[in-house]
């Protein structure tokens, strides 16, 4: 076992009941931070939209429900629901808690855009000083879309393939940490990518495309290497409980591998899905914006030459003499 400085976050003697599908919808539990931290969240974001309709600006409602639903709501159901009741007993819990925090939380975030909601709510002193921490050198390091690719590839080999998770598993300062830390990195990887807030590091996107080809089978080979695993994960927390009720934990870390490695992909394929979509949009917007400019510029060359016509005619007086 890890040696550990901080107190247990489980007691394997006091294990949970098994894991019934009553249990599915009532299994729930409560992390004060978490539910805070959520709270604060939605509460933000709806009174910043609430400031703009007093003042009869329209916010779209695709953005309020990304954030406050999609991405509070994923959140939540990590955290909050059997999910976080059953996280630190069976790996699967846990792996299915990984993708929502780390993928799907931060896609819907990004997608809400709150950072363009503050600038709309800002005067224009308030703008500059926001844009300028945008633009500023750590906003930049931590925008830069290969980085946050390195970030995505390399933290769960670092957590799965070392004795980080078993800590996690036990020490709860650790376990919200690896939480929050789960978050971050997502937001990190996919608000340059696909967020529609204003980045100073905005990748075209064949380049966007590209990172996330790059990502996806890194992915895929540690749910392979899980699933393949002759070793237990976390052997010596999973083999305390010593659960009668299924999977076994070396089913519980095959099913684990299995979601790693298809909901990655399917997320992955998802966002590809996206981009080009995206692309295609913007190609066509950047073709109707080269035609209204070359429109423009030919009636003004039609007009310059009108006008040089007329100048070179004669004078009427002159015609008749």
């Amino acid at each position: 076992m890890v040696p550990l400085l901080l107190p247990l976050h489980a007691d394997p003697g006091n294990q949970p009941p098994p894991l019934t599908a009553d249990r599915l919808l009532t299994a729930w539990t409560f992390e004060p931070w978490a539910v805070f931290a959520l709270v604060l969240m939605v509460g933000l974001y709806l009174w910043g939209v609430l400031r703009l309709r007093r003042r009869g600006v329209d916010w779209p409602l695709g953005r309020t429900l990304a954030w406050c639903v999609g991405g509070a709501g994923t959140i939540a159901v990590a955290l909050l629901s059997v999910l976080g009741t059953y996280d630190t007993v069976l790996f699967s819990v846990h792996m299915v808690q990984h993708i929502l925090l780390s993928m799907v939380g931060p896609i819907m975030m990004a997608m809400g855009a709150p950072i363009t909601l503050l600038l709309r709510n800002l005067g224009g002193l308030g703008r500059r000083r926001v844009m300028r921490v945008l633009h500023s050198w750590p906003v930049r390091v931590l925008t830069f879309a290969p980085l946050g690719a390195a970030l995505m590839i390399a933290n769960p080999y670092l957590l799965y393939m070392t004795d980080l998770y078993e800590v996690s598993l036990a020490n709860p300062w650790v376990h919200a940490w690896v939480h929050v830390h789960f978050v971050v990195t997502g937001c990190i990887y996919y608000w340059p990518l696909i967020g529609v807030d204003p980045m100073p590091n905005r990748l075209p996107h064949f380049l966007r495309i590209f990172l996330i080809f790059i990502t996806m089978p890194f992915h895929a080979f540690l749910g392979v290497i899980i699933m393949g695993s002759p070793q237990l994960i976390a052997e010596d927390w999973y083999l305390a409980f010593n659960r009668a009720w299924p999977p076994s934990p070396l089913d519980d870390q095959n099913i684990a591998g299995g979601i790693m490695w298809g909901a990655g992909d399917v997320i992955s394929l998802i966002i590809l899905s996206v981009f080009f979509v995206q692309w295609f949009q913007n190609s066509q917007r950047e073709a109707a914006r080269i035609d209204r400019q070359l429109d423009r510029e030919e009636r003004l060359a039609a007009r310059a030459a009108t006008a040089g016509y007329h100048a070179d005619e004669p004078p009427a007086d002159e015609e008749r003499a």
